[in-house]
């Protein structure tokens, strides 16, 4: 180099602006990133000991990732090369390969290629420099303020170790503001500069961890700023407000600081944080996003993450889509804001999530058949059976009636849980009494007729419609005068239907259930077990009903209640009598059981006109018969044949009501298949079976064939009758 070229060159390091000329030569005078650069840090440790591999420099503008290079290439003894992938071309790369190999072939001495803003490399460009990579020609040093595991060839990323940078924390800003004013050499020492700690801060602030932005700042602001009589330039806050103005927000809008600011949004949206929410839209808008991306994602929000908490939540944010796109830019402003505010502000709940349950258990179940009573009966309905005995809610009260909608295999299965926020926790008790009377009906008609039960057509006739069971749940919750604590026992709980009433109504800690089987266990547990807590309700199976079952010494009831918990037991006041050792001192059972003998006769589900007098007389006369069998312990009682023997068993009788209840109720005709099955194993397992002891075979045929033609597929009055009761045991004051 000459005279003028040295002369030249100094000068132009001289006239460079104050952020390059300030640029640390060494890494004790680095400042920030101390998670890397501490002493200690690997990447301290091996720019020092001049043992480096190839490395990316990941991080915003302004954080040091050039500094950091120059710095290496200060220390190594290796040689250092340079370019940008902006202004480089293959013929550059290759260039830079061929002095690689000299250097190392001449003087035996390594090649470091820092290659500046990388991610800008081609797929051509990358593709040259990665064989030279590899065989160790040249040690890459890369830097990008986009993630090189996106941006940049992943065979150099994984040649590399990546080191991500960090914006400057405000300290660190100031301090090298600070160090700018002390340097006489590269900086401002050799003039009186006096900062405002104000000013200083509010550099620092707005520079937003960026040390270029901060010192451009600086130098514009004491280089047109006057000094005062004493020859001393201050810089005030009004100075460095006008000298830094507004920073360009850092926003690519297809790099990672559009996804980190638009997952930042949502996050804060979600955390119900308004001022959050709006500070990172606005960012997003002031860098230039498209509206409708916003949008966009708003409107995703409004169904994933607010969804039934507050359904209105999509019609407005819709509505503000739809006005934005009417109104334009800047007004449009307003509609963004409104939307942005009613979501971060809404109550929240993910519950919309149960779709992706339900996409698992279709693609997990192959029997997904639709049930026949959904099929469409449009289409050769007639010859199928498709939508026979389908139940039309409308028709019923609170146009709602029990009917099984899920495949048989799924029956039972919650996908849908609803949450506590807003709109929802006003549903939450409504789906779940649905879904409880609707298990129990489906249990009550089913279980009997999967296990073989000969007494199908009895469990039939005590009714379990799903209109019915809402209001015995409701009377039997009603009468037992429940609180928060009240320690209680629901027996015959296998159909869910008083369990899941008292575990809403009661703490979870002091409900207990006694079922009949281990399946009917597996069930409730499934059904009832808490989604928040995954708290199981305490159930037990215990065919002899053993109060050892909870292994709770000492057990004693406030409340035992059940429905149909006495149609199983011959000795029903023998039974209660088991009882009376889970009773406490001021404990009671309430209990609400069907009475058969008083309820519905299947004779008068046919019309009159279709049947002879004296057939029908025989008919009713065979069934009164059928309900009053000695043998038969679910029928052959009447509410005051079971109030005498509970009177002499020294009960004390609180209440006592017989209610009939009238209920639109469908008949099946694979009920009545059923109701006159003739099963060789069980002679008295039908009702069919019970008439033949009456009827010839010709008579009892035509009997199956009106009830198959005139009763299957028709909605009928069904007549049950139930007893209510309320017992405790006798004191002292009751004799």
């Amino acid at each position: 180099m000459n005279l003028f070229e040295h002369t030249h060159e100094k000068q132009i390091r001289k006239e460079a602006p104050l952020a390059d000329r300030m640029r640390p030569r060494t890494i004790e005078e680095f400042v920030g990133q101390s998670h890397i650069l501490a002493p200690g840090r690997l990447l301290r440790r091996a720019i020092q000991a001049d043992q480096l591999s190839s490395l990316i420099f990941y991080g915003p503008p302004g954080t040091g990732k050039t500094t950091l290079a120059r710095i290496i290439a200060n220390t190594t003894q290796a040689e250092f090369l340079s370019i940008n992938a902006v202004l480089s071309g293959i013929a550059d790369i290759r260039k830079c390969i061929e002095t690689a190999k000299k250097v190392r072939t001449e003087q035996q001495r390594r090649a470091v290629l820092f290659v500046d803003e990388v991610h800008r490399f081609n797929k051509a460009q990358q593709d040259a420099l990665l064989p030279h990579v590899e065989n160790g020609t040249v040690i890459l040093i890369g830097a990008t303020t986009e993630n090189p595991y996106f941006e940049v060839n992943k065979a150099l990323v994984s040649r590399s170790r990546i080191f991500q940078l960090q914006s400057l924390e405000l300290n660190e800003v100031e301090e090298i503001i600070d160090q700018a004013l002390a340097d006489s050499e590269r900086g401002f020492g050799d003039k009186k500069v006096v900062i405002a700690a104000n000013a200083r801060q509010h550099l620092a602030h707005v520079s937003g961890g960026d040390a270029r932005a901060a010192l451009n700042a600086l130098e514009l602001a004491v280089l047109t700023s006057e000094t005062d009589a004493e020859d001393f330039l201050n810089i005030t806050l009004e100075i460095a407000e006008e000298s830094i103005q507004q920073r360009a927000v850092l926003y690519d809008k297809d790099g990672d600081a559009h996804f980190d600011t638009i997952s930042a949004f949502i996050k804060s949206m979600r955390g119900s944080d308004p001022d959050a929410a709006l500070f990172w839209m606005a960012k997003m808008i002031e860098a230039g996003e498209d509206p409708r991306f916003i949008f966009r994602r708003m409107l995703i929000f409004a169904g994933e993450d607010v969804g039934m908490a507050d359904p209105q939540a999509l019609g407005v944010v819709s509505s503000a889509a739809q006005a934005f796109d009417y109104v334009g830019m800047p007004e449009g402003r307003y509609h963004l804001a409104q939307a942005c505010l009613y979501l971060s502000t809404a109550p929240k709940s993910n519950s919309a999530f149960a779709f992706f349950d339900a996409i698992s258990a279709v693609r997990a179940e192959q029997a997904d058949e639709v049930p026949d009573t959904l099929k469409d009966a449009n289409r050769d309905g007639k010859a199928f059976g498709h939508g026979e005995g389908y139940l039309y809610p409308h028709a019923y009260r609170d146009h709602w009636v029990a009917q099984q909608y899920l495949p048989d295999v799924l029956q039972g299965r919650i996908f849908y849980q609803p949450s506590a926020q807003g709109y929802e926790a006003s549903i939450q008790e409504n789906v779940a009494r649905h879904r409880e009377a609707q298990l129990a009906a489906f249990l009550s008609q089913t279980v009997p007729e999967q296990s073989g039960s000969s007494n199908y057509w009895e469990a039939r006739t005590l009714d379990n419609s799903g209109e019915l069971l809402n209001d015995v749940r409701n009377r039997l919750t009603e009468w037992s005068k429940l609180s928060r604590n009240t320690l209680a026992l629901v027996l015959n709980a296998g159909d869910g239907l008083l369990l899941g009433e008292f575990l809403r109504q009661i703490s979870e800690e002091t409900v207990y259930a006694l079922v009949n089987s281990k399946q009917e266990k597996q069930i409730l547990n499934g059904f009832f077990t808490n989604p928040s807590s995954g708290i199981k309700p305490k159930i037990a199976h215990e065919v002899s009903t053993n109060p050892e079952s909870f292994e709770i010494a000492d057990l004693r009831f406030e409340r035992i209640v059940g429905r149909n918990v006495l149609q199983k037991h011959v000795d029903k006041s023998g039974f209660l009598e088991t009882l009376k050792p889970w009773i406490s001192a001021e404990g009671v059972l309430v209990f609400g059981e069907t009475v058969p003998a008083l309820g519905q006769r299947l004779s008068d589900l046919i019309p009159e006109k279709l049947l002879k007098p004296e057939l029908r007389k025989s008919l009713k006369a065979a069934e009164e018969e059928i309900y009053h069998d000695a043998e038969n312990s679910r029928s052959n009682w009447t509410p005051s044949s079971l109030l005498t023997e509970l009177e002499s068993a020294n009960w004390n009788i609180k209440r006592w009501q017989v209610k009939e209840f009238s209920t639109p109720t469908m008949i099946h005709s694979t009920q009545i298949k059923t109701w006159f099955a003739m099963q060789a194993d069980s002679p008295h397992s039908s009702y069919g079976q019970r008439l033949s002891t009456h009827f010839s075979p010709e008579q009892l045929h035509d009997l199956h064939e009106t009830f198959r033609s005139e009763v299957a597929g028709n909605v009928v009055k069904w007549s049950s009758v139930y007893l209510f009761m309320e017992l405790c045991k006798k004191t002292d004051n009751d004799s």
